[in-house]
């Protein structure tokens, strides 16, 4: 059977990027997903405690896992290490889209599986340590940290996601699509793309944004 994983660690990501991604790969090379599995949790959390670990353990020799990138199974070296030595134990084939990886049972493939967790988890720490220098060096500069006053969650989300919202937008995505996985309103996702990415936007200008529905 062919299982595909999916997994968001906060309330605003959504599952369904990481769906399309899936669906459209599957079907690509002429395969059926015969179930989804989905959790919200964070890459931390022990396998024993997510659905993910569950799944493994139902897993049977010949059975296939596929997910967007190695980073959905797990948040550090040592957890996406063991999910793979799982895998490869129990003759599951492992597919990440992004990575594009394969998990066979050859030592080329752990190899690699190694190197791109490793990778993951060296660039991560990076980037918390640069947030930290950074956020530290404007504190100490007096500069107030949060959220600007006056600039809508929408906006925020939208400018946090707009490298993903183009890519869904090339890959035929909807907006309508687009807009319940960023939780706005459609005709505010048109706005915004109109507008154009806008890293710092003005209060005043938020401001006077027209009441929208929430979908």
């Amino acid at each position: 059977m062919i299982y595909a994983y999916i997994r968001v660690s906060t309330e605003v990501q959504s599952y369904e990027g990481q769906h399309f991604e899936i669906e459209s790969w599957s079907n690509r090379h002429g395969w059926h997903v015969g179930r989804w599995v989905q959790e919200k949790a964070s890459g931390t959390l022990p396998l024993d405690r997510r659905t993910l670990g569950r799944m493994l353990h139902c897993m049977k020799k010949g059975d296939v896992l596929v997910c967007t990138e190695l980073s959905r199974l797990g948040r550090n070296m040592m957890m996406v290490m063991t999910i793979l030595n799982s895998c490869s134990q129990k003759g599951i084939s492992l597919y990440s889209i992004k990575d594009n990886f394969e998990l066979s049972d050859t030592l080329n493939s752990k190899i690699i599986a190694f190197a791109f967790s490793l990778a993951a988890e060296i660039e991560r720490n990076l980037i918390s340590q640069r947030t930290r220098e950074a956020l530290a060096a404007k504190k100490k500069a007096g500069v107030k940290l949060g959220r600007p006053k006056g600039i809508s969650r929408e906006r925020q989300r939208f400018t946090k996601e707009y490298a993903s919202v183009m890519q869904k937008i090339e890959a035929g995505e909807t907006l309508s699509s687009i807009a319940r996985w960023l939780k706005i309103h459609p005709n505010t996702l048109s706005r915004y793309l109109k507008e154009g990415f806008e890293p710092n936007p003005e209060p005043n200008d938020l401001n006077s944004e027209p009441n929208e529905p929430n979908l």
